[in-house]
C-alpha cells in the first residue's frame, strides 16, 4: 500500500463572495472579479491584489491536480488577507462564518480529501470563542490565525481566552504570517514576502514562548507555517538573548526557549533540503509535516519532491507525509483510507 500523504498547508476561497465593502459600507475587503474562464482577480477594495486560478476555489480541480502527485488529502484554510481583523468585530464574524461554512461544506462533500481549518474574529475574544464552538459543530478541526492581530502580539492577555478555548475544544491552531512588520518600508523586491514573513513567524513563536502561552496551555496544538520562519535558524541568538539579558527577555516566562522544541509543529516549506535536515535535527520528524502553501507560486509546488529525494529513513518519511499532521489534527489514517 502506498504511503498516505497529507498536505497540511493549503489555501482556498469560495468561488463566489459578496462585495463585502458594499455590504458593510466601508473598508477594503477582498472580493473576486471573474474576468475570464478559470481566472479571477482578487480585488482589495478598488485595488488589484492578486490574480488566482480555479485551483484556488474548485474542489475537484484541486483533487485532480493533487492526484498527479499521489497526495489524496489537503488541509484547507482561507487566504490570510481574508482575516480582516481590522474590521468591526461583528462584520468580521459574518465574513468568518461565510468562509467557515464554505470549507465545512466542502469537507462534508469530500471527507477523504479535505480537512478544514476555520477563521475567527481575533479582535474580539468573546465572538471568537463562540465561533470556535460553532466550528466544532460544523466539522472543522482547527483554526488558522495571523502572526499578529492588528500589530498586537499573540501573548497579549486578550487573546488567551481564544487559545484556552482551542485547548479545551481540542482544536488545532495554525499560525500564518500576515500584516508583515515594516511592510510599507520595503515594498521593492517583494521583501514583505521574502523577509517579512519569516520574521513574522519568528515574532509569533517568540511571543507565545516568552509570553508563557505554551507554558500555561501545554495541550494546545500549534503549527507554525513555512517551517517556523526564521525561528529555528536564529534560535541560538534567541536563546543567548534569553540567557544574557533575562531582565529583558525572561520577564514573563523563565523557561529556556530551546525547551519548547518538539512542543509545536511546523510544516516543511523550506525549499532547501539542507535547511530541512537542520530543522529535523532540532525538532524531530514527529513535528514536521508536509506543507506546500498551494496554490501560490511561493509555495512548494513540487509537492514535497525534494523531501523524497533526501534519502530519509522510512520512519521520518512516514512522520512528515502523514503522522505529524494526523497527530496535530488528532485524526487517524483510517479517516482517509
Amino acid at each position: 500500500m502506498p504511503m498516505l500523504k497529507i498536505d497540511a498547508h493549503t489555501h482556498i476561497l469560495p468561488k463566489k463572495m459578496p462585495n463585502w465593502s458594499e455590504k458593510f459600507g466601508y473598508g477594503d475587503f477582498i472580493y473576486l472579479q471573474h474576468h475570464r474562464k478559470g481566472i479571477a482577480n482578487m480585488m482589495r477594495g478598488n485595488q488589484f491584489f492578486r490574480e488566482i486560478k480555479e485551483n484556488c476555489w474548485d474542489a475537484e480541480v484541486r483533487i485532480m491536480e493533487y492526484a498527479h502527485f499521489k497526495i489524496p488529502v489537503q488541509v484547507v484554510c482561507t487566504i490570510p488577507v481574508m482575516f480582516s481583523y481590522w474590521a468591526k468585530p461583528m462584520d468580521c464574524l459574518s465574513l468568518s462564518q461565510f468562509l467557515n461554512d464554505h470549507i465545512a461544506k466542502m469537507v462534508n462533500q469530500y471527507p477523504r480529501n479535505y480537512v478544514g481549518l476555520g477563521t475567527v474574529p481575533m479582535q474580539d475574544s468573546e465572538l471568537a470563542v463562540k465561533e470556535l464552538e460553532r466550528i466544532c459543530d460544523i466539522g472543522l478541526k482547527g483554526i488558522q490565525i495571523g502572526s499578529n492581530i492588528n500589530d498586537d502580539n499573540l501573548n497579549e492577555d486578550k487573546f488567551f481566552p481564544i487559545f484556552e478555548a482551542c485547548e479545551k475544544l481540542g482544536l488545532a491552531v495554525m499560525v500564518h504570517p500576515w500584516n508583515m512588520m515594516g511592510e510599507k518600508k520595503m515594498q521593492r523586491y517583494w521583501l514583505p514576502w521574502l523577509v517579512g514573513m519569516p520574521a513574522e513567524t519568528t515574532r509569533a513563536i517568540c511571543s507565545m514562548i516568552f509570553g508563557g502561552v505554551f507554558e500555561r496551555l501545554p495541550k494546545l496544538r500549534v503549527m507554525f507555517a513555512h517551517a517556523g520562519g526564521s525561528f529555528l535558524p536564529t534560535l541560538g541568538r534567541i536563546e543567548h538573548g534569553f540567557e544574557c539579558r533575562p531582565d529583558l527577555v525572561a520577564i514573563d516566562n523563565q523557561v529556556n526557549p530551546r525547551n519548547y522544541l518538539g512542543k509545536f509543529w511546523i510544516d516543511s516549506v523550506t525549499h532547501d533540503p539542507l535547511m530541512l535536515e537542520y530543522v529535523l535535527k532540532l525538532v524531530g520528524s514527529e513535528k514536521v509535516m508536509l506543507g506546500t502553501d498551494y496554490p501560490f507560486p511561493l509555495g512548494d509546488l513540487g509537492m514535497g519532491k525534494f523531501i523524497e529525494d533526501m534519502n530519509l529513513a522510512d520512519r521520518d518519511m512516514e512522520n512528515i507525509f502523514n503522522k505529524a499532521a494526523l497527530d496535530w489534527l488528532t485524526l487517524s489514517k483510517e479517516d482517509f483510507i
